[in-house]
């Protein structure tokens, strides 16, 4: 098989779990990237690695510079289809995953994109005529239209294997004992929690603010502004750029406070843990707030637009939390009923289907 996905950790994830889950069925798989995944792609579990040129439109200009070293993509991922002939091409969405799956229909070879967001993003649009089949992470996220309905199967989002050594039952906070936070925001998001989460802490009431023990992740130069407010504050709290066991942390918090990313929310529904999403409100698809919509329909998460993330609300949210544990652990069951931790053999299964090989 291969695999394409972009350089970031949204469309890597996914795609590192299904080449986990097809090794394991004795399925060599490789995968088609771009520049940006190089150092990434050291640890992907796959064969080899092929970097394909690709680029995202920006700008009345940067369309036609894009199409083209698209259009050089296609060319370079048909000849490596040519020498590969893999029995399918699976694409996770966003601009690099184009070239390989567009050769993959000029080849004649079956393809899959994978969907992880609650809103089709636009490269999976584009792709979407030209494929076998598509999977989706979320149910209803191409109900309106027939063409894609039809081809659709809802798999969830493939989670990384520390994810699932994570998963273990949510335990509700003790009314007086310590209630474990965790806020981060990925590369985008970080500097909104910086500002936002530590003066909520500050407004709690004492009892509340005794009973907390904060992990946050910060960006480098907000680091000590952050660490020094929760020190003046005398609340446990350890921050840092960035938290390498972070399934291991959601699964450890009694509250996450966090953006709504795909492979974010994925996360939360598996490991079952009660989140305030704040999601990122400029993308142009608002793919994370379908994402959030999702959890809290489900009964998983209170969903705050940004401007509503103020100190002073996300207190109120912390507080009323605080001291109902039962609220707690009825979030925790509703992000559990929108997870899929068997989302990778899921999409396995699909794809062997679409390449005849189940």
């Amino acid at each position: 098989m291969l695999l394409a996905a972009g350089g970031t950790g949204g469309h890597l994830f996914p795609a590192e779990a299904l080449a986990a889950a097809l090794a394991a069925r004795g399925i060599a798989v490789e995968l088609a990237t771009d520049a940006r995944a190089v150092g990434y792609g050291g640890k992907f579990p796959a064969r080899a690695m092929h970097v394909i040129p690709s680029a995202t439109p920006r700008g009345l200009f940067g369309y036609a510079k894009a199409g083209a070293v698209i259009a050089l993509g296609v060319a370079k991922a048909y000849r490596l289809l040519g020498h590969l002939r893999p029995a399918a091409v699976v694409g996770f969405g966003g601009y690099p995953s184009i070239p390989a799956v567009l050769a993959a229909g000029l080849r004649r070879i079956p393809s899959v994109i994978h969907e992880q967001n609650g809103v089709m993003g636009r490269a999976n649009r584009l792709l979407a005529p030209h494929v076998t089949a598509i999977a989706t992470s979320f149910a209803g996220v191409v109900e309106a239209e027939p063409a894609r309905a039809a081809k659709a199967t809802r798999t969830g989002n493939p989670l990384r294997p520390a994810v699932l050594a994570a998963i273990a039952p949510y335990v509700a906070p003790e009314p007086s004992g310590p209630l474990r936070l965790l806020a981060f925001g990925g590369s985008q998001g970080a500097r909104i929690m910086a500002d936002v989460v530590p003066p909520a802490v500050e407004r709690l009431d004492e009892a509340v603010r005794a009973r907390l023990v904060v992990a946050q992740q910060a960006r480098p130069e907000d680091l000590e502004r952050v660490r020094a407010t929760y020190a003046r504050l005398g609340v446990t709290a350890e921050v840092a750029p960035f938290f390498q066991d972070l399934p291991a942390r959601i699964a450890a918090a009694h509250l996450v406070v966090s953006r709504s990313g795909a492979s974010t929310v994925a996360e939360l529904a598996a490991l079952s843990r009660p989140a305030v999403l704040v999601p990122l409100p400029h993308a142009l698809d608002q793919d994370q707030f379908a994402n959030a919509k999702v959890l809290e329909a489900a009964g998983g998460a209170v969903l705050l637009r940004q401007d509503a993330f103020t100190p002073e609300r996300l207190a109120r949210e912390i507080a009323a939390l605080a001291v109902d544990p039962a609220r707690l652990s009825a979030m925790a069951s509703g992000a559990r009923s929108a997870g899929a931790p068997d989302a990778a053999d899921r999409l396995a299964d699909l794809v062997l289907r679409v390449a005849k090989l189940s």
